[in-house]
C-alpha cells in the first residue's frame, strides 16, 4: 500500500528548506555584510534538502533499485564545497520537488487501483443456526454461513442470495455504472455495494478466494512486471552512473582553465539524473492499469499490453461471446414413439451438473415442467463434443452430430432433420442404448454490440477477424452475417480450435482468441492473448485467460487495443523527452550554456512533463462510462 504520510513528510523538507533559501536571498540583499549569514542560511538550507535525498537513496541501495540520486548529492556537494550554498540548496531543492512529483505521480494512478484493497468491511453479520445475528470478522467467515447485507453495505463475500432481494452496484468489479437487479439465487461479489434492500446470501467464497481478492491479485502482479525494453535499460542502468562520472571529468579536463568550470560539471551531473527515464515507464503502466480497471478490464501482466498493441486478428468463440450465451430450448423433437417429456428427461440427466449453457438450458426447462431429474451414477464428458451418462434407466448419448457418429449412433432417423424446421438452432441428439429419443433445438441471439464492436476492430487495422464454434456450421454462418464476419468456422472441437489457432499464428497473426472460459482453456493458451468474457466469478476463465473482461461487454476489445497502442506511444513518447533532455543538458552544460539552477529547474520540467503525458492514459474509455 502507498503510504501518502511519506509524500508529505517530504514536501515539509522542501518547505523547510525553501524558507532557508528565501532568508539567505533577503538576508544578502537587505542587509550590509550579510554574506555570512545568507551562506549559513543556505547551508542549513542544504543539509535540510540533503536528508530525504540521502533517505531515499538509502531506501533504493536496500531494495536493490538505482534510481541515480547520487549524482544530485555529488553536484550538491561539488557546489558546496566551492562555497556557493545558495546554488547547492537550489540544485537540491528542485531535484526534491523531482523526486516528490515521481512518488506523486505513482500513488495518484495507484490509488484507483488500490482502492480495492479496501471495498470490503472489516465485520460481517452472520446468521447462526438459531437465526439470531452475530458479529464475527471477514476473516472468519467459512463456505456455507449465512450473511446478512443491508442497504449501503459493502457485500463481503462471493455467494448466492439465499433470501431477499436488491439492486447491487458492480461497478468495481465488472465496470457497468448501472446497478443490478439480484433476487434468490442471484450471484454476488465481494466488494460490490448494496443499494435498496436487505438480504441474506449463502458464502461461497471469502478472503482472498473471493473475486475481488484475484483482482487485487491481478493487479499486484501486473504492476509488479516490467516490459522487455525496459528490463534492457536496467540491464545497462548499471553503467549509467560510472560513464556519467567519465563526461563529466573529461569536461573538467578541458574546460579546467575556465572560471565557469565547476559549474559547467555541476550542471552536467544534475541534468543527468534520469528521473524522467525512471518515471517513463512505471506512471504510464499504473495509469493505463487504472484506466482499464475502472471498466472491468484486468490485466495480468503488462507485457500482455505490449503483445496486445501488436494484435492483428481475432479469433471468438460464438456462445456467450459473440451471442448473449442465455440459451433456450426452442425445439423438442422426439421420434415418433418417444414423449417429448422423456426425450427432456434424458437430456436432463445426462447433463446433470454441468455449467455448459446448453446444460444449464435444458436443466432450466426441466424444471419449468418439474421433471424429477436423478444424477447419473457415471459421468462422461468430450468438451464441445458431448457426454455420456450410465443410469439407473440405460446408457444415455447427448452430443452433436458429428460425435453421435462417431460413436455409432447416428441412425437415419438423425441424419434426415428437415433443415427448415431446425434453421438457426443448434441440435442436441439424445439416445439411450444406442436407441435415437430425438433432437433438441438450442437457441441464442447475437449480442448487440458486436457489430459495432468487430466493426471497430477492423477500423483499428485488425487483418483478420474470424469465429470458431463448436455448434453446426449452418447456426455460425447465420451469426457471423448478423456480425459482420467473413471468416468463420463451425463443428469445432476444443482442439481444432487451437489448430485453428496455430494454422493463423504460423501465417504470421499477432492472435488474441476472446471466449467465456467454457470449454476454451487450451485456444485461450495457445494464442498470443487469451481474453475470457465475463470473468466475474469464474475460477477457470481467470486462471486461464492472460486478460480477464469481468463483464460482457465487447465495445471493451476496441478500447483495449487502443489503450495498449497509447500506452506504448506514450511510454516512446516518455522516453524520448527524458533522453532528449539529458542529451541536449549535457551539450548546453558542457559549452556552459546551462547554469547548475537551470538544469535542476529543466529536470522538474521535464519530471511535469511525463508525468502528465502519463495521465492522459488514466481518461481512456471515459466515452464508454458515459455511454451506459
Amino acid at each position: 500500500m502507498i503510504k501518502q504520510p511519506k509524500i508529505g513528510r517530504m514536501l515539509i523538507w522542501a518547505v523547510a528548506g525553501l524558507a532557508f533559501i528565501l532568508n539567505a536571498l533577503i538576508t544578502r540583499r537587505a542587509i550590509d555584510d550579510g554574506g555570512f549569514v545568507a551562506s549559513v542560511s543556505a547551508l542549513i538550507a542544504t543539509v535540510v534538502l540533503l536528508v530525504p535525498i540521502i533517505a531515499a537513496i538509502w531506501r533504493d541501495l536496500r531494495q536493490a533499485r538505482m534510481r541515480m540520486h547520487e549524482l544530485v548529492v555529488v553536484a550538491v556537494f561539488a557546489s558546496a564545497v566551492l562555497g556557493d550554498f545558495v546554488t547547492s540548496a537550489c540544485i537540491a531543492l528542485f531535484m526534491l520537488l523531482s523526486i516528490i512529483i515521481e512518488m506523486r505521480t505513482a500513488s495518484g494512478a495507484k490509488a484507483s487501483l488500490e482502492a480495492l484493497a479496501r471495498l470490503s468491511p472489516g465485520q460481517a453479520r452472520r446468521r447462526r443456526v438459531d437465526g439470531k445475528e452475530e458479529e464475527v470478522d471477514v476473516g472468519d467467515l467459512q463456505v456455507g454461513d449465512t450473511v446478512i447485507v443491508r442497504p449501503g453495505e459493502n457485500i463481503l463475500a462471493d455467494g448466492k442470495i439465499a433470501r431477499g432481494r436488491s439492486s447491487v452496484d458492480e461497478a468495481n468489479i465488472t465496470g457497468e455504472s448501472l446497478p443490478v437487479d439480484k433476487a434468490e439465487d442471484d450471484q454476488v461479489f465481494a466488494g460490490t455495494l448494496n443499494l435498496t434492500g436487505a438480504f441474506d446470501m449463502t458464502v461461497e467464497r471469502a478472503g482472498e478466494d473471493t473475486t475481488i481478492g484475484r483482482v487485487r491479485e491481478l493487479i499486484l502482479k501486473a504492476e509488479a512486471s516490467r516490459l522487455p525494453f525496459v528490463r534492457l535499460i536496467d540491464e545497462y542502468f548499471k553503467y549509467y552512473t560510472p560513464l556519467v562520472l567519465v563526461i563529466a571529468a573529461t569536461v573538467l579536463f578541458f574546460t579546467r582553465t575556465e572560471p565557469d568550470s565547476i559549474d559547467r560539471v555541476v550542471a552536467l551531473l544534475v541534468v543527468c539524473c534520469p528521473i524522467t527515464i525512471i518515471l517513463a515507464t512505471p506512471a504510464a503502466i499504473v495509469a493505463a492499469l487504472a484506466a482499464a480497471a475502472r471498466l472491468g478490464v484486468y490485466i495480468k501482466d503488462v507485457n500482455d499490453i505490449e503483445s496486445m498493441a501488436r494484435t492483428d486478428a481475432f479469433v471468438f468463440d460464438k456462445t456467450g461471446t459473440l451471442t448473449t450465451g442465455i440459451l433456450e430450448v426452442a425445439r423438442l423433437a422426439p421420434m415418433t414413439d418417444v414423449e417429448s417429456t422423456e426425450l427432456l428427461r434424458a437430456a436432463a440427466i445426462a447433463e446433470h451438473g454441468s455449467n455448459h449453457p446448453v446444460a444449464l438450458a435444458i436443466q432450466k426447462l426441466a424444471v419449468k415442467v418439474n421433471l424429477k431429474i436423478r444424477a447419473p451414477r457415471e459421468l462422461h464428458e468430450e468438451p464441445g463434443r458431448g457426454v455420456h451418462a450410465s443410469t439407473e434407466d440405460g446408457n444415455l448419448h447427448v452430443g452433436n452430430l458429428a460425435w453421435m457418429q462417431e460413436n455409432g449412433l447416428a441412425r437415419e432417423a438423425f441424419e434426415k432433420i428437415d433443415e427448415a424446421e431446425a434453421s438457426g438452432m443448434s441440435l442436441l441428439f439424445v439416445s439411450r442404448d444406442k436407441r435415437p429419443l430425438g433432437w433438441i433445438g438450442i437457441s441464442d441471439q447475437p449480442r448487440t454490440d458486436a457489430a459495432g464492436s468487430i466493426s471497430e476492430l477492423k477500423s483499428s487495422g485488425c487483418r483478420l477477424i474470424a469465429m470458431v464454434s463448436g455448434d453446426r456450421q449452418q447456426v455460425v454462418d447465420n451469426v457471423a452475417g448478423v456480425v459482420g464476419l467473413q471468416d468463420c468456422q463451425g463443428e469445432c472441437t476444443p482442439s481444432d480450435k487451437v489448430t485453428y489457432i496455430d494454422d493463423i499464428k504460423d501465417q504470421g497473426y499477432r492472435v488474441a482468441f476472446v471466449g467465456d472460459g467454457v470449454n476454451d482453456g487450451p485456444a485461450l493458451a495457445s494464442s498470443h492473448i487469451g481474453i475470457a468474457m465475463g470473468a466475474a466469478g469464474s475460477d477457470v476463465a481467470i486462471e486461464s485467460a492472460t486478460i480477464a473482461l469481468m463483464n460482457n461487454e465487447l465495445d471493451r476489445l476496441p478500447f483495449l487495443l487502443r489503450l495498449a497502442r497509447q500506452l506504448r506511444a506514450v511510454i516512446m513518447q516518455n522516453f524520448s523527452v527524458g533522453g532528449l533532455l539529458i542529451v541536449g543538458g549535457v551539450t548546453l552544460s558542457a559549452m556552459g550554456i546551462l547554469s547548475p539552477i537551470l538544469a535542476a529547474v529543466i529536470q522538474v520540467a521535464g519530471a511535469l512533463c511525463v508525468a502528465m503525458n502519463s495521465a492522459r492514459l488514466i481518461r481512456q474509455g471515459e466515452e464508454l462510462e458515459t455511454a451506459q
